[in-house]
């Protein structure tokens, strides 16, 4: 450790580190630009500018290690002077596109002129004329006009996924970011480039002219679409109170976990997010003649009374209980010691989701976010779509995923047709929706609490970053009123008022439960 002093204050820190380093985590803020803790520092935006006592030019904070008795100035007339001139070279070329651009309300370029600059322009010369509106990716478009050289964008494609797409072209006032000729970024990481840009140069096709960023309310959650569970940030619309908006959800972002995703998420956890916005149920539905929705006490007590008409031996014989890995640990305990112990469901069937493509990075073969709870909670499930199913079943209880595929949705049909009586546990609308008894509308994992085990056995604790949609509710609620309105062992079950008490009692029974998290 060593002793430096930031702004006159004495604060001790690790040897070795940047004097901007330092000062972030001292809380002191340095304006930047070509700045990020994913890469070397290359000091080519100047913005990070401070003094130092001793030495005669102002230095570059992000490429300046500390030393034991440093005294550094980051905000004294000196130095403001220098980022407001820094700022002027910087607008100089710069067009005037606010109002317009995708970047307002989240721009450092926008941020930092309120700060320090708030000047009129000296220049008379006309800016500089490029490219506006170029498609460098199938997600991405390129504002050349807009770019201010900090070569964030050509280090992600270079350090990062090493494809190499971007590169910096011609000198002085001609340099430019660009691709290279007939070779768009096409790599599975290209959405990070817009999130990473620091004004609007880059912006994302899937987020462009939706709608403004102060509109926009953030909730921190967990990526579920493969079992790397990358932490993401849900940046979501309530709408007005005049008019509603065409989408809930309209961007996910990348939150740091130095963890599991460092600083980065893939494209497919970024833009599938269309099973949050779209085909949801929020209603119960009971199926009779005017197939009428109903409230939750109400359905819950018909559900209970099908429950017990079925005979505890037709239930350990022809009653299925069909599962998904996108259950948290806590609904699957609940599952586990409910349905499965107390209620003798003996037929358990995984419905899963299809392995996809991989890779050495982020991305998994696996499509769900918790088969590594299932296993280490114990849960012995077979295969549905290899299984023989029960000759007479009696009845079906059915956890579906919200993207369930049509093969999945095939293979629980199946079952539901040669049951009597089918309930449905899902948040999306599929095929399965209409031929059942009962539907209950779930919510998904940005809309609940929970843990979630990834591949590498890391546990995961999430909140919600959304309210439920219409009358659905999380799973491990729906489990505990279950288990109260059949009044099994209910003093048990009473404890049990948030997933946290849930997890507590896993680990009474499974003392490593999610020890890599730890």
């Amino acid at each position: 450790m060593v002793k430096i002093f930031i702004d006159e204050k004495p604060f001790e820190v690790e040897e070795g580190i940047t004097v901007f380093t330092a000062a972030e985590q001292a809380g002191i803020e340095i304006p930047h630009l070509c700045y990020h803790p994913a890469f070397a520092p290359e000091g080519t935006c100047r913005m990070c500018l401070v003094e130092i006592e001793g030495v005669p030019k102002l230095e570059l904070s992000c490429a300046t290690v500390v030393r034991d008795g440093m005294k550094v100035s980051t905000n004294n007339e000196r130095v403001v002077e220098a980022r407001k001139g820094v700022l002027e070279f910087l607008l100089a070329d710069h067009p005037m596109d606010c109002p317009i651009c995708d970047q307002a309300g989240d721009c450092k370029l926008q941020d930092y002129y309120e700060k320090y600059g708030m000047f009129e322009s000296r220049y008379s010369e006309n800016k500089e004329k490029r490219e506006k509106k170029r498609k460098i990716g199938q997600t991405l478009i390129h504002d050349q006009e807009r770019c201010v050289l900090c070569r964030r964008c050509v280090r992600f494609t270079r350090e990062i996924t090493k494809t190499h797409e971007l590169g910096v072209f011609e000198r002085g006032v001609h340099a430019e970011i660009s691709i290279l000729e007939d070779g768009p970024v096409n790599n599975k990481y290209s959405g990070n480039l817009a999130e990473i840009c620091p004004v609007g140069a880059i912006t994302d096709l899937d987020f462009r002219f939706q709608t403004r960023s102060w509109f926009l309310k953030s909730g921190d959650s967990i990526c579920p679409l493969c079992s790397r569970g990358c932490s993401i940030t849900i940046d979501s619309h309530k709408g007005f109170s005049h008019f509603k908006v065409p989408k809930r959800v309209y961007r996910i972002q990348s939150r740091r976990n130095e963890n599991i995703n460092g600083f980065w998420i893939c494209d497919i956890g970024r833009y599938g997010y269309g099973y949050i916005n779209e085909n949801r149920l929020e209603q119960i539905l009971l199926k009779n003649e005017q197939n009428e929705a109903m409230d939750w006490e109400k359905a819950l007590k018909i559900l209970s009374e099908k429950m017990k008409k079925v005979h505890p031996m037709d239930r350990s014989s022809g009653a299925v209980l069909i599962l998904n890995p996108w259950l948290t640990n806590e609904e699957l305990f609940l599952i586990k010691k409910f349905l499965i112990e107390n209620q003798e469901f003996e037929n358990v069937y995984l419905i899963d989701i299809p392995d996809g493509e991989g890779d050495d990075f982020l991305i998994t073969t696996e499509r769900s976010p918790n088969k590594r709870g299932l296993q280490e909670l114990g849960l012995k499930a077979k295969s549905l779509s290899s299984d023989k199913l029960p000759e007479k079943i009696k009845l079906v209880l059915a956890f579906t995923p919200p993207n369930i595929d049509s093969a999945g949705s095939a293979s629980v049909k199946a079952v539901f047709d040669k049951a009597e009586t089918k309930i449905l546990f899902a948040s999306n609308k599929n095929d399965l929706s209409d031929v059942s008894d009962m539907v209950f509308p779930t919510a998904v994992i940005a809309e609940k609490s929970g843990s979630l085990i990834n591949i590498d056995g890391v546990l995961q604790n999430f909140s919600p970053a959304l309210e439920a949609l219409g009358d659905s509710r999380p799973e491990w609620q729906i489990l505990v009123e279950m288990a109260k309105e059949i009044d099994i062992n209910h003093k048990y079950y009473d404890q049990f008022s948030s997933p946290e008490t849930i997890l507590q009692e896993i680990r009474k029974e499974i003392s490593d439960f999610g020890k890599k998290s730890d």
